[in-house]
């Protein structure tokens, strides 16, 4: 895992997802789009997930943020996928 200081440029709702390792067999998710620090639109940005109570946080544009992020491939029909798993955010502006 990671920790990066970024800035959030947009998040989306939370939605319900299935999940085996979750009680009720579903879990909230959002996702978040976070850039890192710099002078322009143009450094490297991650659309990270974010999952079970960490999905009902709200962050605003523009907010700094301090994320740990989880890095990891899939494959899924001969195709490699990679996420982005926001594991924890917490604001670091007031």
């Amino acid at each position: 895992m990671e920790v990066k200081i970024l800035r959030v440029v947009r998040q989306g709702d939370s939605f319900s997802v299935q999940s085996a390792k979750s009680e009720n067999g579903q879990i909230q998710k959002c996702n978040i789009v976070l850039r890192e620090l710099g002078g322009s639109k143009f450094e490297n940005e991650y659309v990270c997930a974010m999952l079970g109570n960490l999905a009902v946080c709200r962050f605003c544009e523009g907010d700094v943020v301090m994320a740990t992020l989880r890095f990891s491939t899939h494959e899924y029909q001969g195709q490699v996928f990679q996420e982005i798993l926001a594991t924890d955010i917490v604001k670091v502006n007031k």
